[in-house]
């Protein structure tokens, strides 16, 4: 047993691989991964399982300390945590605008964990998705708690939009599949856009009307018409519906509430078509490209639960005024039809 390192050694591979353990390693962690990641999911803003997810991938790193896809399972669990059990608080700074509550979000020892595990990944992992889903989350933890420095540095280390994937494969792709992989950016690329525009109207807070956001928010949501010629927006439809419940709330401080509740009843049908989606475009310009149907939204309460879905400041204003009109339970009822 003593010379087992050297000879694993010699043959370039490990002391599992040696012993023909290492299919066996392997096939363990990626369940491990799986289904820690999957429990992960289901808490989506609300805590289901958070805890058992932190014990389960704390306790897979025991088993298999130092692997890198345990480590950022954990590291994403935790990064989860911090929105799930405390959340995420925004001030209105001196011009108007929306910054993050640094002070707050700094004692949140989820995402102080969640850091140090990133930063260990991001010395280590190789460019791929894992490597870019660090990227993504510990520059959004390092603005969370005001190291902007930091996580300017990191986004300014990515390549631009032109050397991303998707417009990549539209370079390596041609006859059919070149077709087909405009198809997949434009469609990436129009739900980009919207939610620039979403991400702008929260951005701007105090410095744009109500008036200002319906109107940009609206254009968030026509932009799909641009390329879905033919109202056929398969997988986005869910997301449009989000972005309905959040007109509504606009569209109610414009004194436009008769609007507001017609936003939401085009939510609830943007929902609904959202379950019948089958991954499949029919409008000419994106009629080869095919999306993966994420989980289905059948329950359809969760318009109500969720109302309005992002965050904003207007959310205490305009609850109890909306919820106070007779159409609010008429609607509620709607999504639990």
């Amino acid at each position: 047993m003593e010379i087992m390192p050297s000879i694993a050694n010699y043959f370039g591979v490990s002391i599992d691989e040696l012993f023909g353990y290492n299919n066996e390693r392997a096939k363990k962690i990626d369940m491990l991964v799986t289904r820690i990641n999957g429990m992960n999911s289901e808490n989506n803003g609300v805590d289901i399982n958070i805890t058992e997810c932190i014990s389960l991938a704390r306790e897979a790193l025991i088993e298999f300390p130092g692997n890198e896809k345990i480590m950022l399972c954990l590291a994403s669990v935790l990064f989860n945590a911090g929105y799930v059990r405390y959340g995420e608080y925004h001030l209105i700074n001196e011009e108007g605008y929306g910054v993050y509550d640094v002070e707050r979000h700094r004692n949140y020892a989820e995402w102080k964990e969640a850091i140090i595990l990133y930063e260990k990944l991001l010395n280590t992992l190789k460019n791929g998705e894992e490597r870019n889903k660090v990227v993504k989350e510990l520059t959004q933890l390092y603005l969370n708690i005001g190291e902007r420095d930091k996580a300017l540095a990191i986004a300014d280390s990515a390549p631009s939009i032109y050397q991303s994937r998707e417009f990549l494969r539209i370079c390596a792709c041609d006859g059919k599949e070149h077709a087909k992989a405009y198809s997949e950016t434009i469609l990436k690329t129009v739900r980009a856009c919207s939610e620039l525009m979403i991400g702008g109207v929260l951005s701007y807070e105090q410095n744009m009307t109500a008036s200002e956001k319906v109107e940009s928010i609206l254009g968030a949501i026509k932009i799909f018409d641009v390329v879905c010629t033919d109202g056929n927006y398969g997988t986005h439809n869910a997301y449009i519906a989000r972005m309905y419940t959040l007109l509504s709330v606009y569209l109610w401080l414009d004194e436009c509430h008769d609007e507001a509740f017609a936003a939401l009843d085009k939510a609830l049908h943007h929902f609904k078509l959202f379950n019948d989606a089958t991954g499949e475009f029919t409008a000419p310009l994106v009629c080869l490209a095919r999306e993966e149907i994420p989980e289905r939204c059948s329950n359809c309460a969760s318009l109500a639960e969720d109302w309005p879905w992002w965050s904003v400041q207007e959310y205490s204003i305009v609850k109890p005024e909306i919820q106070a009109d007779p159409r609010w339970k008429e609607w509620v009822e709607k999504t639990q039809a």
